[in-house]
């Protein structure tokens, strides 16, 4: 008989919505009403923590930085972030999602985490995937990681996992679970396994291993404009595996995982010979990897 587990310190349902949204002014209402009402059915079904995908208001494949520009808005004071607050308010639930930014002339492909008691904090993209470098600026605010009632949330956007650097400096100031906003595109095949798991998922797998930190990442399906989206979108535990299943590669659907997100702070200590943090060999790189927008944060 196994003996009883410990109770969760913080228990978290996860959802992460994959769909469909469309570029162009005349589809940002219902891009934003279309992920609304996937929150709302995810709320329905218990999630707590709900990520939407990358630009899930605007689409992705903006004709040029003009029709960037005019789907972009201020942050937090722009209409969609106020509807993802209302809803997060009224719901007593935390939200991410994705947004293009306008500050001044400036334009920046963000991520907007809020929650209960409203906006918490953003992160601008700070790796940009081609044609998004001819409209947006890269991303200035470094990696922050909030702290909230359910646990410590980082935000990273797409490309973002292709570079490791940013997982491990969100796990380093903390983490309890990355949120990853996507708009993983097409590539050069081949681009599924015969699994049906695409290279960013195994990505994902590899940054929560390495890591030892959940990771919800929420991509989007279909085609804009000619460009094709990869899905694929998952929950992925504090030792890489996946929370369930990882969605296809064409479906609008919603993703959940029931997890104690503070557990992911023992997660790194394996055996009594195996502690990640401590092996590192800071003695020979810099602790923090030369980053210096946040202290590290104590585990």
């Amino acid at each position: 008989m196994n003996p009883p587990s410990d109770p969760a310190i913080s228990p978290v349902r996860v959802a992460v919505v994959q769909f469909d949204p469309q570029c162009g002014v005349d589809n940002g209402p219902s891009n934003l009403a279309q992920g609304l009402a996937l929150a709302e059915n995810a709320v329905a079904n218990g999630a707590n923590l709900i990520v939407l995908p990358e630009l899930c208001n605007t689409g992705y494949a903006f004709r040029g930085r003009t029709e960037a520009y005019a789907l972009a808005e201020p942050v937090p004071e722009g209409p969609s972030v106020q509807c993802w607050e209302a809803f997060s308010s009224k719901h007593r639930v935390y939200l991410a999602a994705g947004v293009a930014e306008r500050e001044g002339a400036r334009l920046y492909d963000t991520a907007v985490l809020v929650g209960p008691e409203g906006y918490i904090g953003k992160y601008r993209k700070a790796h940009l995937w081609n044609a998004e470098k001819l409209w947006f600026r890269p991303g200035d605010l470094g990696f922050p990681v909030f702290e909230t009632a359910i646990g410590r949330i980082g935000l990273m956007i797409c490309w973002d996992v292709w570079f490791p650097e940013v997982p491990r400096l969100l796990a380093l100031q903390g983490a309890d679970i990355i949120c990853s906003l996507n708009n993983w595109v097409w590539t050069p095949p081949p681009l599924f396994d015969e699994a049906g798991k695409c290279m960013a998922s195994y990505l994902t797998i590899t940054a929560a291993h390495a890591n030892n930190v959940f990771i919800a990442a929420a991509n989007r399906v279909g085609c804009d404009r000619g460009d094709r989206f990869l899905g694929c979108s998952l929950i992925a535990g504090t030792n890489g595996w996946p929370l369930g299943r990882v969605a296809g590669a064409q479906e609008e659907t919603i993703l959940y995982a029931d997890i104690d997100l503070v557990s992911a702070r023992s997660a790194p200590i394996w055996n009594s010979l195996n502690d990640l943090p401590r092996d590192r060999r800071t003695d020979l790189y810099d602790p923090m990897l030369g980053y210096r927008h946040h202290p590290m944060m104590p585990r």
